[in-house]
This record gives C-alpha cells, sequence and structure tokens, in this order.
C-alpha cells in the first residue's frame, strides 16, 4: 500500500461515517490535502446529499415498502464505499459515483 493511500486512509473511512462525519473528514484532509482522502470524500458528500434529497421525495410516497427499500439500497451503497476505502480502493459507488467526482469538484 503506498503512502498516500496510507496517510488519506483515516479520513476516507471516517467520511462514510454519517454527514457529520464527512465534514470531520473534510477538515482532516485540509492540510495536508491527500487524493486517497478527497475521492473518498467526495463519493461520501454524495452519497449523503442524494439520501437527503432522495429520502424527501421518498416521503411523499407515504409507503413502508418504499422508504425500506430506499435505506436498504442506501446502505448497500454506503457499505460498498466504506469497504473501498478500508481496502485502500479508489473505487466509485455505482450509479452516481463518476458523476460526485465531477459535481464535487470543489471538494479539495
Amino acid at each position: 500500500m503506498n503512502d498516500t493511500i496510507k496517510q488519506g486512509k483515516t479520513a476516507a473511512i471516517v467520511s462514510y461515517i454519517t454527514i457529520v462525519g464527512t465534514l470531520i473528514a473534510l477538515s482532516m484532509n485540509s492540510e495536508p490535502k491527500n487524493e486517497f482522502a478527497r475521492f473518498h470524500i467526495r463519493q461520501a458528500f454524495g452519497l449523503w446529499v442524494a439520501f437527503f434529497a432522495l429520502a424527501f421525495l421518498v416521503s411523499f410516497a407515504n409507503s413502508l415498502y418504499a422508504t425500506f427499500g430506499f435505506y436498504i439500497f442506501f446502505m448497500i451503497l454506503l457499505l460498498y464505499g466504506f469497504t473501498g476505502a478500508l481496502a485502500g480502493k479508489k473505487q466509485t459507488v455505482p450509479l452516481l459515483g463518476k458523476y460526485f467526482q465531477q459535481w464535487f469538484s470543489f471538494i479539495s
């Protein structure tokens, strides 16, 4: 495992632990900036933004099945990103991961 991954691994892992964890990881990565941590912070930030936006929409469905399915789907994506950070891999989350890297390029 190279030094960049080793140094950024803690911030990358913390970023997936709630939206507050993402904000903490942002401050952890402010100086020195680490590319591996930045990648996972963008992924986690995108997941949390998508979660809150879609949760708002799913709440209008007023369906227990839709809500349960949404939470299961979100947890799978979150675990996918989290395990990638644990393994030291830069793997985008399915569906929107590559867009998160573009949309949240302001996270540096």
